[in-house]
């Protein structure tokens, strides 16, 4: 219970937020609060960075309880134990990283002796044990939250920067509060690298099934960082979407570099879409053993195939993921093609040879495996049959020399009005779920009746799994109390500065708690460092400090420039419109 919501067990997948409003000015915490409970979030999130802030806590949750409003209040905690402490007092949750909360991450690199890892352990719980104390004789639940980009050096140095050092992180501090009798707690595995969040949710998982039924803990859901717009959406549905058509997930944040409001109608869109089809698919399509299995769940690995030529352009094997359409939108983009750039569609559906099938007809696939001429393959349409599930089982049983080409529905939408969330949640989940499985070598998007909206949304499919990179990749984090500048506005103008630069990793975060260690992979960062101040990056080193906000952009570039990634802009941008 996180006050008076439950969650996990029989309960729905509850939503939650957080609030981007300075926690040391209660009326605008207040308010915002009463505005994402309107529009339908469940739990709410504030930052509690130092102790003093903590103390504000006590009236941001009274002037919410005087508004009418029950809603969990959660305090998050990064640095700082005695502001967990103080904390505790006042809500219904609070959330640790295991990474920062009792660690200075220093990225030292030195081997630990066995002796040397438990003498680490022992001031972890030296740290920890009184707020899992406080917290048990308060009735306060707590998350044990776990951020890839912030693993404490410990950590790092056993286990490396790994979804197995995510889970290991995390079942530390576990282990504390078990040793304590307190159990009111949630795990989570959150990244900005949707294939990381998933093998460490699934390692997560089944580390929780080999310790025992009383480890069946509940499981919070978030891709961190997943930036703004359609990009942002996009990568939460991935992250999110797929491990809740597996089953996994009791309560989904969407972080979003926008105002916390609109996290709530896509996080919503994404349960209702998983609970209609969990309702509709509630039996398995297909009995397979693991070792019937050809991958891995843990590992990313993309799937072997061989490497076949259509209509003039390969695919398969260690091939780019190809773009298909069909001839009528092939036939309405025709005049602009060339105008289009890197956001091309390569191949027409119709004229490929493309054969579908039911992947639970045993006979036609034993004669797709007869012949020793590799075949791209799909799903075949009108199939009553959840995509993921339809697909894996497709991969499965067919021999991996054939390619497969993947599709976001088995009915291809006809309406002219229909919901584009809905649309992009969908393709994302069913598309992105199977390119992190390792499966497929080429997509199709055909829920979208739109020539250049589908395409679009393809594309940037692809990009958010990391399947193709065609444009510059952004990590940014959503806004928070913590926030030294506008992230909004910062990171719209960045964006605008450096759109161009096709495969470049560019991270816009806010304060040091999503700083250096967030940004994980990123090739650069830009970092509130000091109100008004920015610290740049390259990967996980910060190299140039204190620069006034108005200036930093133009730094930032001038770094790009220094480490021979800096491209001119073209002349005319291609723009994808229907």
């Amino acid at each position: 219970m996180i006050g008076p919501v439950g969650v996990g067990g029989t309960h729905p997948v509850r939503v939650q937020s957080m609030l981007t409003s300075d926690t040391r000015e209660a009326q605008d915490c207040i308010s915002e609060a009463m505005g994402l409970v309107e529009a339908g979030c469940e739990i709410v999130r504030v930052t509690a960075q130092t102790k003093k802030i903590a103390e504000n806590l006590e009236f941001i949750v009274a002037g919410i309880r005087e508004r009418g409003s029950n809603v969990p209040i959660v305090a998050d905690i990064h640095f700082k134990p005695d502001a967990a402490m103080e904390a505790v007092k006042w809500v219904d949750k609070v959330r640790v990283n295991p990474g920062n909360y009792a660690d200075k991450k220093k990225f030292q690199v030195r081997e630990y002796t066995d002796e040397e890892y438990a003498e680490e352990l022992g001031r972890i719980e030296e740290e920890f044990g009184p707020l899992v104390e406080e917290a048990k004789t308060r009735g306060v639940a707590m998350r044990i939250g776990t951020n890839h980009g912030s693993l404490s050096d410990r950590i790092m140095n056993r286990f490396g920067d790994t979804p197995l050092g995510m889970v290991e992180s995390a079942l530390e501090f576990a282990r504390i509060a078990r040793e304590r009798g307190y159990h009111d707690f949630v795990f989570s595995m959150k990244a900005s690298n949707p294939k990381v969040m998933i093998e460490a949710y699934r390692l997560l998982v089944a580390r929780l099934s080999e310790l025992g039924e009383d480890w069946n803990y509940p499981i919070h859901l978030g891709v961190t960082e997943a930036g703004d717009g359609e990009d942002g959406r996009i990568k939460s549905a991935i992250g999110i979407g797929s491990l809740l058509a597996d089953g996994i997930g009791d309560t989904i944040r969407v972080s979003l570099t926008e105002d916390a409001v609109y996290e709530i109608p896509v996080a919503r869109a994404m349960v209702d879409q998983i609970n209609s089809l969990r309702a509709k698919n509630d039996a398995p399509i297909g009995k397979l053993s693991w070792d019937q299995v050809p991958w891995n769940p843990f590992e990313y690995r993309r799937r072997s195939s061989a490497k076949i030529e259509i209509q003039g352009i390969a695919l398969g094997a260690d091939e780019t993921v190809r773009v298909f359409t069909t001839q009528e939108k092939w036939n309405a983009l025709a005049h602009k093609l060339a105008k289009l750039g890197d956001y091309q569609p390569e191949i027409v559906i119709e004229s490929s040879g493309v054969i579908e099938l039911d992947p639970r007809d045993e006979a036609a696939i034993s004669a797709l495996n007869a012949s020793e001429i590799p075949q791209l393959i799909t799903v075949a349409n009108g199939l009553d049959l959840p995509v993921i599930p339809a697909f894996r089982l497709l991969a499965a049983k067919a021999d991996a020399k054939h390619p497969i080409l993947l599709k976001d529905t088995l009915n291809p939408s006809l309406e002219d009005d229909r919901d584009f969330l809905d649309t992009l949640l969908t393709a994302s989940m069913n598309i992105g779920s199977l390119l992190c499985d390792g499966i497929g070598d080429a997509v199709i998007v055909q829920g979208e009746k739109a020539p250049g909206q589908s395409l679009r949304l393809t594309y940037n499919i692809l990009q958010a799994a990391g399947a193709r990179i065609f444009k510059t990749d952004y990590v940014a984090c959503p806004s928070c109390g913590r926030t030294l500048f506008n992230l909004q506005s910062t990171t719209q103008k960045i964006r605008e500065a450096t759109g161009h630069l096709k495969g470049v990793r560019l991270a816009v975060m806010g304060c040091i708690v999503n700083g250096p260690g967030e940004m994980a992979d990123a090739d650069f960062g830009y970092v509130g460092g000091a109100p008004g101040k920015i610290n740049l990056y390259v990967g996980k080193e910060a190299v140039k400090f204190n620069i006034p906000e108005e200036e930093a952009v133009d730094r930032l570039i001038d770094l790009i420039k220094e480490h021979h990634r800096w491209i001119e802009p073209p002349l005319e941008v291609a723009q994808i419109e229907d």
